[in-house]
């Protein structure tokens, strides 16, 4: 069975930084689309950041020259470098990934990690 686990978050002072990994564990062929989001209190889950097999990556606007996405193919592992971090981007951070296992294709989630940036 697939899993992902997210590890890293945390509280941390605006201007801070974190790093948050999450790492994919099970029989597991592939990696394909891997990618972070984050859902405030009260708010949908919305689009952080995604990294494709390639090293092609995507940010939202919001978050463009702070954060930085990045994978570890060996480990099955996606990293999001978050600096000068603000008050808003308080949320949970959930992981997820487009895996080929021996279940076939499917897209997957992370239970998520708090993040929670103080002013």
């Amino acid at each position: 069975q697939v899993q992902l686990v997210e590890s890293g978050g945390g509280l941390v002072q605006a201007g801070g930084s974190l790093r948050l990994s999450c790492a994919a564990s099970g029989s597991i062929f592939s990696l394909n689309l891997m990618g972070w989001y984050r859902q405030a209190p009260g708010k949908q889950r919305d689009l952080v950041a995604t990294i494709i097999s390639g090293r092609t990556t995507n940010y939202a606007d919001s978050v463009k020259g702070r954060f930085t996405i990045s994978r570890e193919n060996a480990k099955n592992t996606v990293y999001l470098q978050m600096n000068s971090l603000k008050p808003e981007d308080t949320a949970v951070y959930y992981c997820n990934a487009d895996i080929i296992s021996t279940s076939g294709l499917g897209r997957y989630w992370g239970r998520g990690t708090q993040v929670t940036v103080s002013s």
